[in-house]
């Protein structure tokens, strides 16, 4: 049995397990997101010249297409294989990314290319330290599953989410240079409150945020 093979089966039990709890569970709001633009946006060369990190952000928030083509960008499906437009660790699937927004967070799924809303409290003052994470229009957070990271210490854990977390990231940066966004990756961040405010199960963690918005004018 393969490396890719074993880990294809500790996910597949580990999505089994849950089943019988996420039956009893209520029904979650769901988002269904416009389908991803095939075509647009500038050249590489001239969105890596463009890409910066911004701290100044409008109000306004992302049109439904923006939003749909920013998440694709960012660990969306790329292949019939089901692989996404950024690499992972031992081709685990160990990063989720959660929208943080007025209208509370929500947990992109990229197979169906929807958001599930996790909760419906504004918890974008608590994704980091700065004043400006509290107005943005939304605040990525990229989150861990440690249980799916076997045989690996808690240290080497979060260093393999972190690095799986900023192929991410930067795609968002290239995405946002391309589309005229303002984006920072942020490590800024409390930890431990974010985690309890999103209620996420010991096993999971936050690696980083990132904000995304138009930038203030």
């Amino acid at each position: 049995m393969t490396r890719r093979q074993a880990n294809a089966g500790l996910i597949s039990a580990a999505a089994l397990a849950g089943t019988a709890a996420a039956m009893a569970a209520p029904e979650k709001a769901t988002m269904k997101l416009p389908p991803p633009r095939a075509k647009g946006g500038k050249p590489l060369i001239e969105a890596l010249k463009l890409r910066r990190s911004i701290r100044e952000y409008a109000s306004r928030p992302l049109p439904p297409q923006v939003l749909s083509d920013l998440l694709w960008a960012a660990f969306g499906v790329n292949r019939p294989s089901g692989d996404r437009t950024a690499p992972y660790w031992r081709h685990v699937m160990v990063i989720d990314v959660y929208a943080a927004m007025s209208d509370g967070v929500w947990l992109y799924e990229p197979k169906t290319h929807t958001l599930v809303q996790s909760m419906q409290a504004d918890i974008r003052a608590q994704t980091g330290l700065q004043d400006f994470v509290a107005t943005a229009p939304l605040n990525l957070v990229y989150v861990a599953h440690g249980e799916r990271m076997q045989d690996i210490s808690a240290e080497e854990r979060r260093l393999y989410a972190s690095v799986d977390a900023g192929f991410i990231g930067q795609n968002v940066y290239l995405f946002c240079a391309s589309e005229g966004l303002a984006t920072v990756f942020r490590g800024a961040v409390n930890y431990k409150k974010l985690a309890e405010a999103m209620q996420l199960p010991e096993s999971q963690f936050v690696t980083f945020a990132q904000t995304v918005g138009y930038p203030k004018t």
